[in-house]
């Protein structure tokens, strides 16, 4: 099967980028689609749940943020502050989504690496699969300690008088953006058993193309009908990162980045993925 091809990018931003649409396009391969469906089921049950929660507060929100004595700033201000609200709801309601939905993610991350690399990552039976999934959701609560404090704290500085309503909206969709990348960066991470703090800190590296990626996920979320297949995306784009930016560090002698590949015929006619002139099967 022919897989998309990929270019090196030019800098940390355009790699950004470039995982992201990689990410839409791997998930137009057929392979992957078993893998894709129950996380847009999740993310669809969510998104109802955020839409019609955040519309049902966000007046009484707004005029709670906003002293009487800053109304005639109202132009401005009004729609900065419904950005971090909108921000707040949307951070709150997917982490709860991607807690649900980590071992169909997980699994959409494994199944994403083998075919990019050729290699089988686990020989696990369903049975040891389901024995792992109190890891898993382990693995999420970590991420939800590391961010559920720190959004509460963006909240709370969003009711100070000038500051809540000019830097802390954009402080707080800029933090967004991070969280996002740690969110699907970490599953690939996570399926090699790599801690939290070193995944983060290796993020961190490369924090520029992962505050692009994650920014450019964040958009999309709250793009209507986009959004249902935004989760998958972001796990499949961050998966195409981990392969190409990170797995050569922490796998050993591993098979290589998928962004060398070519695909090739071979003498039956049967496409096969090919680097420096060996064939991964």
């Amino acid at each position: 099967m022919s897989y998309p091809q990929f270019s090196k990018p030019e800098n940390q931003i355009s790699a950004g980028f470039h995982y992201f649409v990689y990410g839409w396009r791997l998930l137009l391969q057929k392979k992957l689609l078993p893998f894709v469906l129950f996380p847009i089921l999740i993310n669809a049950i969510v998104m109802g749940g955020l839409v019609w929660l955040f519309f049902a507060n966000v007046g009484q929100l707004l005029d709670t943020a906003l002293p009487s004595w800053l109304e005639w700033l109202s132009f401005i201000l009004i729609p900065l502050m419904f950005l971090m609200i909108l921000v707040v709801f949307y951070f709150t309601f997917t982490t709860l989504a991607n807690f649900i939905a980590a071992p169909f993610n997980a699994l959409l991350s494994e199944r994403v690496e083998q075919q990019l690399t050729g290699e089988n990552l686990t020989d696990m039976s369903m049975a040891d699969m389901l024995k792992d999934v109190p890891r898993m959701l382990k693995r999420e609560w970590q991420k939800m300690w590391y961010s559920i404090p720190r959004i509460i704290a963006l909240f709370l500085l969003g009711f100070v008088p000038a500051l809540g309503q000019s830097v802390i909206p954009l402080v707080t969709f800029i933090f967004g953006a991070w969280l996002i990348a740690i969110q699907y960066c970490d599953y690939p991470f996570d399926n090699h058993k790599i801690s939290f703090q070193r995944m983060r800190n290796a993020l961190l590296e490369k924090r520029m193309m992962n505050f692009t990626f994650g920014i450019l996920v964040s958009l999309f979320t709250m793009i209507p009908f986009l959004n249902l297949v935004a989760m998958p995306v972001a796990v499949c784009g961050a998966s195409a990162m981990w392969v190409s930016e990170y797995r050569h560090f922490f796998v050993g002698n591993s098979s290589s980045e998928f962004k060398d590949f070519e695909i090739t015929s071979n003498s039956t006619g049967k496409s096969v993925s090919t680097r420096n002139n060996n064939i991964v099967k």
